[in-house]
């Protein structure tokens, strides 16, 4: 059994078992994390809180064999769905039912196994996989394409500099101008690299950092925003730089917020995720934190190139603090990524647990 056990757990499918009245009585570190769902708060929901589509347990019990379905919509208890190519499988003890009350000789299930595999997961790890080679090639352009502009920006406010010596104190308006737009593009050009310092890592409450976030959010937008805290106790701490992680939180809220122009909620969410694949590299554990707004969602022309430096939905914006934000959450060995539709925009790091 605890070979068994084991091979349960390791798997990267979900695996849940059902029992005959189907109530969940078994669920897999896999399955935990597909459903968002501990064991202990999903054993023992009926099958019809998670599968919107009930009559596919309906037509094991009818046909008595194997069912797989592609492209299954399953709801979890957060609210949102999940596409999943799942398979459904009577389990029958032949021993438990006599032929006196089986006439027809068909042995009713005993239980239902059930084998999922996350389609949206998949669909996920590819768009990040490819997001990473983009973030790569971006930012080895932005460093060499800083290079180019650091020199003669360097040059052009030294001669500036160089001038402004010659000249009397009421004649260096134009000079003074030179300088402070050098500095600001030199400041930009810094803001696009990101840190060059390497992250300070140290064990991190991953709990602490949010809510240091949520009371700056509070201070800055009053009451018209409402924070919802959705947290996970047994997240154990994380090896990670907190400042680092400070600011890429601090990008995100700020960015919630300004996309319900100030007024809405917006919710705090972790959670433990198992056999996580994180920038080519699997880990067993990871935390996952949600960032929810409910504004009126990111327009579909953009959303694909929100992570581009310079790229912004508002006319007021610099686009670069979703730039920043994944850059510092991959310093730290994570990924971010992110799902929208009207009243929903949901921004996700997952964050390697190291055990």
């Amino acid at each position: 059994m605890k070979l068994a056990q084991r091979i349960l757990d390791n798997l990267m499918a979900a695996v849940l078992w059902f029992d005959r009245d189907l109530y969940l009585q078994y669920i897999n570190p896999a399955g935990e994390s597909l459903l968002q769902l501990s064991a202990n708060q999903a054993c023992g929901l009926h099958a019809e809180m998670l599968f919107p589509d009930y009559q596919c347990f309906q037509r094991v019990m009818a046909e008595s064999r194997t069912i797989t379905e592609h492209g299954l919509k399953i709801g979890i208890l957060t609210g949102s769905q999940l596409t999943v190519d799942c398979s459904i499988t009577p389990i029958r003890d032949p021993h438990y039912y006599s032929h006196n009350n089986n006439e027809l000789g068909i042995i009713p299930p005993d239980a239902f196994l059930v084998e999922m595999v996350n389609v949206d997961q998949q669909l996920r790890l590819t768009r990040e996989e490819d997001l990473s080679l983009r973030r790569r090639a971006v930012h080895n352009l932005l460093r060499g394409l800083a290079h180019e502009i650091k020199n003669p920006l360097g040059g052009l406010r030294g001669a500036a500099q160089l001038l402004a010596r010659e000249l009397p104190a009421q004649q260096r308006e134009y000079t003074d101008i030179i300088i402070g737009e050098a500095d600001r593009l030199q400041t930009l050009l810094d803001r696009m690299l990101g840190p060059r310092t390497l992250p300070r890592k140290e064990w991190v409450n991953i709990h602490k950092v949010l809510c240091l976030g949520k009371q700056l959010i509070n201070n800055e937008s009053g009451e018209k925003i409402v924070i919802i805290e959705d947290y996970d106790p047994s997240v154990p701490e994380i090896f990670a730089d907190p400042d680092q992680l400070h600011q890429a939180f601090l990008n995100l809220l700020r960015n919630a917020v300004q996309a319900m122009n100030g007024s809405g909620i917006l919710t705090l969410r972790t959670r433990i995720e198992h056999r996580v694949k994180l920038d080519t590299k699997l880990h067993k554990m990871a935390v996952r934190v949600d960032i929810q707004d409910n504004g009126p969602g990111i327009p579909e022309e953009i959303f694909e190139h929100i992570f581009y430096p310079m790229v912004t939905g508002r006319a007021e914006g610099t686009g670069l603090g979703l730039t920043i934000a994944q850059n510092l959450v991959h310093r730290n060995g994570g990924t971010i990524s992110c799902e929208s539709r009207p009243s929903r925009t949901v921004f996700s790091i997952s964050l390697p647990i190291t055990t």
